[in-house]
């Protein structure tokens, strides 16, 4: 007996053994792999992402009221019990739901791939789940799987297709995390009640399971990592090996940041350098649908966020939120349709290209780089065709051997100058949006232009709009508005958000710092260098058109490149706008 148990022993060690190899073999992967499993991605540059589920239905309305927030976090937002939520189900009929619409839709927009949500944190599936009954399927009036004809027909087109699915936050299986509280913390509802790694162990890890086995995406979207540890994070991260080359994101939790970072509702001034990023993006002010939301984005805002985004080197995943019918709101068909022609013409300046080679925002766009052979292409977004033809590109060394106005294939001149390279464009814009044009260089750029800003021949800093580095958060950032010198700092609507601009000083000195700003109430700035900092009152001007240039006193910088920080007072901020920083030495 003893030497049968030692030999059960063994065998289910040298089993479990084998499991943990196994498994460690798998996350071992060589840069050249990973290279491979990630190319579609870095090429993609564009995606739809599809926020559907019960909340559509309320659709931002509680007891005849307007809950605020976005619209699927109505459930939270709204503290609603959950049996009246559950009720909510039977309308979510997705009468007029037509996949092939929906894909045809991301393809005519000249999107790569589509992500819809299989769970938000409502805890409703949009398939149909062994482990629990509320979903499509089962608890709706859809009374059908949802993700599966979506994820043929996205597939049939070759696009993409990838699934969200919210790990940790659940709130209405029992013990599923809730944002603000710990594990185990009661929510609004006694029927939330319950233990967290239960939760993870009977619904969130075989869910996972189902929807890799069934839909098999080549993208994973987890996401709000409430209470999760690398502990408890790691059967679901582990999970993933049932789909080989499946891409996942930073939301997981735990010790496990994915293959992307994920920046939301703004774009990161800098990129992530050497990373890759996807920022998610709402057309209007929320991600489910929400019937009183009506904030949309022009077309050209949005165009100029995809030309912003690949020209730092990320992905842009646009969303749209289906109303409980399974409608895709006809503001968002239109804009789509809108960037689908804009994309017919210059998607060549998006698709498989790298971030732009130039350290500074350039100010009349962006620019997007590739490599073809033993030739450089360099695409100039022009965001504001020059009144007299002109773009520079600051510190180029090298003048292209040819250049085009893309769509119309009209020809550019370029001349090498004392600042870089000028490029002399011909006639007028020739897109209402962005105009692109194609600039092929015989093999690599060398372009020198600094990070920082330096002193000019009059040994002053000035800092306009474009070299501000603009902070912001999930509920977005400050923005640069115009072009040239009436270019400015706009819609600065939270204290959370901050300008930073990066300067170089030859000498560790005092400098006066003045600022050209348009403020109708008088506001708080921080103006600071590491610890070295000052509080700051900017009067009012007069109003928001009314420009003057105001005194921020003085402020000694270190010798060298330094980050200049512009952060408000927390306590009563009001909106403000500035035009230029000046930084003038103290004798």
């Amino acid at each position: 007996m003893k030497s049968t148990r030692f030999l059960t022993l063994f065998l289910s060690l040298a089993t479990l053994m084998g499991t943990v190899k196994s498994v460690a073999a798998a996350e071992v992967e060589t840069p050249e792999q990973r290279e491979a499993r990630l190319k579609w991605f870095k090429e993609a540059r564009f995606g739809m992402f599809i926020h559907w589920g019960v909340y559509a239905v309320p659709a931002g309305v509680w007891q005849g009221k307007p809950i605020q927030g976005i619209g699927e976090w109505i459930l939270k937002s709204g503290s609603i019990p959950l049996k009246d939520y559950r009720a909510f189900a039977k309308d979510f009929t997705a009468a007029k739901y037509d996949p092939s619409a929906w894909a045809d839709l991301a393809k005519q927009a000249g999107m790569k791939y589509v992500v819809i949500t299989s769970k938000h944190h409502d805890g409703f599936t949009l398939y149909d789940s062994k482990v629990s009954d509320w979903n499509a399927v089962k608890a709706s009036g859809a009374k059908r799987d949802l993700i599966a004809p979506l994820e043929k027909e996205v597939r049939a087109r070759g696009l993409k297709f990838g699934l969200y699915y919210s790990q940790a936050q659940d709130w209405t299986h029992p013990g599923g995390a809730i944002m603000g509280k710990k594990a185990g913390e009661p929510g609004w509802d006694p029927a939330q009640t319950g233990d967290f790694d239960k939760y993870l162990k009977d619904i969130a890890l075989p869910q996972t399971e189902e929807i890799l086995a069934a839909f098999k995406p080549d993208v994973i979207w987890w996401d709000t990592p409430s209470n999760m540890t690398t502990e408890r994070g790691k059967p679901l991260h582990d999970a993933l090996a049932a789909v080989p080359g499946i891409i996942s994101n930073n939301r997981l939790g735990g010790d496990f940041k994915g293959d992307t970072s994920t920046p939301e509702q703004h774009i990161p001034p800098r990129g992530y350098p050497g990373e890759m990023f996807e920022v998610c993006m709402t057309m209007n002010d929320t991600w489910g649908y929400k019937k009183d939301d009506h904030n949309w984005k022009s077309v050209t805002r949005i165009l100029q966020n995809l030309s912003d985004i690949s020209s730092k080197g990320g992905n842009f995943l646009l969303n749209v939120g289906p109303t409980a019918e399974g409608e895709i709101p006809a503001e968002s068909i239109e804009r789509l349709k809108a960037v689908g022609q804009w994309m017919d013409s210059y998607s060549e300046a998006i698709y498989a290209t790298e971030a732009s080679p130039f350290a500074r925002r350039l100010n009349w766009g962006r620019v997007t780089r590739k490599t073809v052979g033993d030739k450089t292409m360099l695409y100039l977004h022009v965001w504001d065709w020059p009144a007299d033809g002109k773009l520079l590109l600051p510190t180029l060394k090298e003048k292209p051997i040819s250049g085009k106005v893309m769509k119309t294939g009209a020809s550019v001149t370029a001349e090498s100058s004392a600042e870089g390279v000028v490029v002399t464009l011909p006639g007028k814009a020739t897109d209402p949006n962005i105009s692109v044009v194609a600039l092929e260089f015989q093999g690599p750029l060398t372009i020198t232009q600094q990070s920082s800003v330096g002193p000019g021949a009059d040994g002053s800093i000035e800092l306009d709009a474009f070299a501000a580095d603009l902070h912001g958060g999930y509920t977005g950032t400050i923005r640069v508005e115009g072009s040239g010198k009436q270019a400015m700092l706009s819609d600065w609507k939270l204290a959370e958000w901050w300008v930073e601009y990066m300067v170089n000083t030859p000498a560790a000195k005092e400098w006066k710092i003045s600022a050209e700003v348009a403020a109708s109430d008088k506001v708080k700035l921080n103006i600071g260098v590491g610890k070295t900092k000052a509080d700051v009152e900017v009067p009012a001007t007069g109003g928001e058109d009314q420009w003057k240039v105001v005194s921020l006193g003085t402020l000694k910088l270190p010798k060298g490149e330094s980050s200049l920080q512009v952060h408000p007072a927390k306590a009563g901020w009001k909106p403000i706008r500035v035009r230029k920083v000046t930084l003038t030495p103290v004798d």
